[in-house]
């Protein structure tokens, strides 16, 4: 019988794959006028942040502070990437969001599974007057020179789409990417930062985190979950399948009780309190926990071994990301 034997969970930020020496110019997009909420979901300005902060965060901004916790990003991504070599999968289910990168306001899908034999990944293509230091964070997420097919468990993908819609979801598919711009980058930080050692065949599946009015709600994402790992219990064969959330935690305003309530909740194996949690506070970059309450639904069968988090300020209104890191087995 075939069965989800890992699930780990990751933060892709563009901090991942910036020097601490650059925390203060993604800051300074904060400032310029960037959208943003506040820890209730209300949409509110940089200004509006700064009157709230607790001062205290203007010690988390210091160099020192932001290298020390750049380091244990770097490191937790590193462990996490050994991990998913030393499982030795046969396939490795990623859900993630797509922020405008292949679905725009043509075709905004809740669920999508993505069954194509290979997914492709493309060069970034930026704006020339683009700055340097976001043009390097953004092109992680992409081959550097050339396009590259990587593998897709397109059995598995159907397979997962057939079962899913007999048990009542109502799933969008497809075989191949409709845009030049390549796979989105929730599964692009996988490929290119996780499977630096082997490539695992994949089957992407893609959530409208972002945008509303068709974002899935929590329970419903926990069920899918549920659904994704009877799903795979179910095809033919004896394949270790692993699961995997690419995204997350909260951005672009860092909400500490709410991550630690997440990863709380994911520790504890607490279906009901992910379900639960209130939908205002799934916006924005903060949205990205769905792929967290999906894959916690998925591994509710194993333990979760290890976590951490790192709240990752970048100015003083309280601005950042809080990094999640996690490994069920």
């Amino acid at each position: 019988m075939s069965d989800i034997v890992l699930a780990i969970g990751t933060s892709h930020s563009p901090l991942l794959n910036s020097p601490a020496e650059d925390y203060p110019k993604h800051a300074a997009i904060d400032a310029s006028g960037r959208k943003l909420i506040d820890k209730n979901g209300k949409p509110c300005t940089y200004g509006e942040l700064l009157d709230k902060a607790d001062p205290a965060i203007k010690r988390q901004i210091e160099p020192k502070v932001l290298e020390e916790r750049s380091a244990r990003c770097t490191e937790n991504i590193a462990r996490l990437a050994r991990e998913l070599t030393e499982a030795k999968l046969d396939a490795l289910i990623v859900v993630g969001d797509d922020q405008h990168e292949q679905f725009f306001d043509d075709n905004m899908p809740a669920i999508l599974i993505y069954w194509g034999e290979t997914i492709e990944n493309n060069p970034l293509h930026m704006d020339e007057d683009a700055p340097a230091f976001w043009r390097k964070a953004r092109s992680q997420y992409h081959e550097a020179v050339g396009s590259r097919h990587y593998p897709v468990d397109a059995k598995l993908g159907r397979h997962l789409i057939e079962h899913l819609v007999g048990q009542g979801f109502d799933v969008s598919q497809s075989k191949r990417l409709a845009k030049e711009h390549g796979e989105g980058h929730a599964f692009g930080f996988v490929h290119r930062r996780m499977m630096t050692e082997r490539v695992i065949p994949i089957v992407p599946v893609a959530l409208n985190t972002y945008f509303p009015p068709n974002q899935p709600r929590p329970r419903r994402c926990y069920e899918l979950g549920q659904a994704i790992r009877a799903a795979v219990r179910s095809a033919p064969g004896k394949a270790r399948v692993g699961i995997l959330a690419s995204g997350g935690l909260s951005h672009f305003t860092v909400d500490e009780e709410l991550d630690r309530s997440v990863l709380a909740a994911c520790q504890a194996n607490d279906g009901a309190a992910l379900a639960a949690i209130p939908v205002e506070k799934l916006n924005s970059g903060s949205s990205e926990i769905r792929n967290w309450i999906t894959v916690a639904g998925a591994a509710g069968h194993l333990n979760n071994v290890w976590r951490e988090y790192i709240p990752c300020y970048r100015s003083a209104a309280g601005t950042g990301c809080g990094m999640g890191f996690a490994l069920w087995m």
